[in-house]
């Protein structure tokens, strides 16, 4: 490889890389209101039932649901509190 290639090939990957920043920022900050929805969600869930110590089934199987999305999307261990209380929860129909 030649000086004058390996100039242009430092270039492009410039270009390219100032291109990624921004979407790499983006997805992240999509990533983290993305977090905080399925956080929110949850929680509305758990108050909700957590005087009864019931839930119902479709609640409980959307909870699990917003657990994994929200835990595949790097959440923390706050909500794993939660959801070891939802799952002690009885399960109604």
């Amino acid at each position: 490889m030649t000086l004058v290639e390996a100039v242009k090939t430092l270039t492009e990957l410039a270009a390219l890389i100032g291109i990624l920043t921004p979407v790499v920022i983006s997805i992240k900050r999509v990533s983290c209101g993305t977090k905080c929805q399925l956080r929110s969600e949850m929680l509305k869930i758990y108050y909700r039932n957590k005087g009864d110590l019931r839930i119902r089934q479709y609640e409980y199987e959307n909870f699990v649901l917003l657990y994994q999305a929200y835990k595949s999307l790097g959440g923390n261990s706050f909500i794993d509190k939660i959801y070891s209380e939802i799952k002690e929860m009885e399960i109604v129909s």
